[in-house]
């Protein structure tokens, strides 16, 4: 267990502290104000229905650049297709439900209803965003996650039709690219964000990288297609 526990106050430890894992904290609280503070601190949440809240700060870190989102044929040819209807910020709530109802291969990335309600709460204090991908005015896939500067951090995706998730995150980083936004964190390493582009950096190199991102102010609010 880290040897690190969070008072009352918003304040983390150093994240080059955590353990060879990743964790560097437990306990405290999931309020608009400190998951401000841990995003831009490199630091996350990620814990399980019957643990208390762990915080994580992973070396190595998954980037993934907008402009290298790998498009497959496959891809490719659902986007020429135009069968899908994108829209931004339109159904947040119904967007973390889908996710946080998707089977994960590890416990502790399952969303509990406490990170719901607090990302939630993010979303309705301009901090947290939504992508949604609609068929027939259903809603067919989607993603969510946290932008602070010019910096976003990928939080989790869904789909209920085949490349709905990837068309998410393909007009994602077609907005954060007419942003000039510097990069997504995707934090977790997984094949399958691997093999959409992401790769691998240091903590010391992402921590930099997080720093010159958040000299921009953040883009409170909604967002449009």
């Amino acid at each position: 267990m880290p040897v690190f526990y969070l008072s009352d106050k918003n304040i983390f430890p150093d994240p080059n502290l955590a353990e060879p894992d990743g964790l560097l904290a437990i306990g405290g609280d999931l309020s608009v104000e400190r998951l401000l503070v841990a995003y831009a601190s490199g630091i996350f949440p990620w814990y399980s229905q019957n643990t208390p809240i762990l915080w994580w700060s992973l070396d190595p870190r998954m980037v993934l650049f907008p402009d290298e989102l790998k498009i497959s044929k496959s891809l490719r040819q659902t986007l020429r297709q135009h069968s899908f209807k994108i829209s931004m910020d339109s159904c947040f709530e119904d967007v973390i439900k889908h996710c946080s109802s998707v089977p994960r291969p590890q416990k502790g990335t399952w969303l509990t209803k406490e990170m719901v309600d607090a990302y939630n709460r993010l979303h309705n204090a301009g901090f947290a965003h939504s992508v949604e991908v609609w068929d027939n005015n259903k809603l067919a896939g989607g993603l969510y996650g946290v932008s602070i500067g010019r910096a976003f951090f990928g939080e989790s995706m869904f789909y209920l039709q085949r490349d709905a998730s990837k068309v998410a995150l393909y007009h994602l980083c077609k907005k954060l690219i007419y942003m000039d936004f510097q990069f997504i964190d995707a934090q977790q390493t997984t094949k399958h964000i691997m093999s959409l582009g992401a790769v691998k950096i240091p903590r010391k190199e992402y921590l930099q990288m997080l720093n010159k991102a958040l000299e921009y102010s953040t883009l409170i609010g909604k967002w449009t297609d």
